[in-house]
């Protein structure tokens, strides 16, 4: 089913370019459009923690990858409407190039800058979001969060996790896909989707977090991470915090002995309690 879908996606992504991605709807434009199917054409999505994520990218947002995988924070969370109750769709992501730059951070003014020209674009995947399919009333009735979702740069990775270049700037994408029962549906591939992005959803991939301002923001909005909070996040003074944080199993039986609870870490530095490092 998943490779039939994501087959049929693809031909149409390569054939439809009648939804623009900026825009938190999929209309039919007229003429300079492809009419989409009904089932797609009124979809809207909106995009959850909106605000979190705007305070991340006026810093510049950063994203930790890891060789084993890493979960991304914010998770990226959408509201979904306009969907078709009865029908059935299939929700993915996938992650593609801002630009053609490969970055380094300057410590001395605060500030990314362009190193050269990108390295070899690793493989591009697609992550179905487990539910799918299911009905648009199941999609539409609460929040769709992508927090199984994880990066790496293991480019040989066998576990399905979204493979991106370190010190590369990405832009992650959001389709919805109509599964058409029709046994013709291949010849409607570029009418049963529609895709949708988020400008400050964009970050940069890095495997140590290079602007120590992130770290502190991660500290104070991500709910795992209470045991680096010993203050009201307003008041906290993070000249003393760690510019990286420790990995998900240590954070996580670090949490555990703190409150004796079963948590797990996502979205932090797996390089310890050490200052970050500059890449090269």
């Amino acid at each position: 089913m998943y490779m039939e879908v994501c087959l049929l996606f693809l031909l149409g992504l390569a054939l439809s370019q009648s939804c623009e991605l900026s825009l938190p709807g999929c209309t039919d434009g007229g003429a300079l459009f492809i009419t989409k199917a009904p089932q797609v054409c009124g979809v809207r999505v909106q995009l959850e923690m909106q605000a979190l994520w705007r305070q991340f990218d006026q810093l510049g947002t950063e994203m930790i990858v890891t060789k084993s995988g890493r979960r991304m924070f914010p998770t990226f969370q959408v509201r979904i409407s306009g969907m078709d109750p009865s029908a059935e769709y299939v929700l993915l992501m996938d992650f593609i190039p801002v630009d053609d730059k490969r970055y380094r951070y300057a410590f001395h003014n605060s500030s990314w800058l362009v190193a050269g020209r990108a390295d070899v674009a690793a493989p591009s995947r697609m992550h179905f979001h487990p539910d799918s399919p299911a009905p648009g009333a199941q999609w539409m009735k609460q929040t769709v969060s992508f927090d199984t979702l994880k990066l790496t740069n293991n480019l040989l990775d066998d576990n399905g996790h979204m493979i991106l270049n370190s010190m590369h700037r990405y832009q992650p994408r959001f389709h919805v896909v109509y599964v058409d029962p029709a046994p013709n549906s291949h010849l409607n591939a570029y009418k049963n989707f529609c895709s949708f992005s988020f400008p400050e959803t964009r970050f940069m991939a890095v495997t140590a977090y290079q602007n120590h301002r992130i770290t502190q923001l991660k500290i104070a909005s991500n709910p795992f991470a209470k045991g680096f909070r010993t203050t009201d996040p307003q008041d906290a003074d993070y000249g003393s915090l760690p510019a990286s944080l420790p990995s998900g199993d240590a954070f996580g039986r670090l949490v555990q002995r703190c409150s004796g609870k079963e948590t797990q870490a996502c979205g932090l530095s797996s390089h310890g309690a050490s200052a970050a490092k500059p890449e090269r």
